[in-house]
């Protein structure tokens, strides 16, 4: 049970942090491309938003992997 704990938490913390990082270059590029074309802030904004969710989506599921590891394995 010890290294599954252990095995966890890598896994959501790996998850997270490129989950993090992602999003972090997501929005500064959006910023930036906001700022270059003011007139494109409508879909820049939606497009990462959009892609803003996909990549929550693949932390939470993440953490789905990572729950069913300790208590089904």
């Amino acid at each position: 049970m010890g290294l599954k704990a252990v095995a966890a938490g890598i896994a959501v913390g790996i998850a997270a942090a490129g989950g993090g990082i992602g999003m972090g270059l997501a929005t500064a590029h959006a910023a930036e491309s906001i700022s270059r074309q003011p007139a494109a802030e409508s879909k820049i904004r939606t497009t990462m938003m959009l892609g803003l969710v996909f990549i929550e989506t693949a932390i939470i599921y993440a953490l789905l992997v990572v729950i069913l590891i300790i208590f089904v394995l």
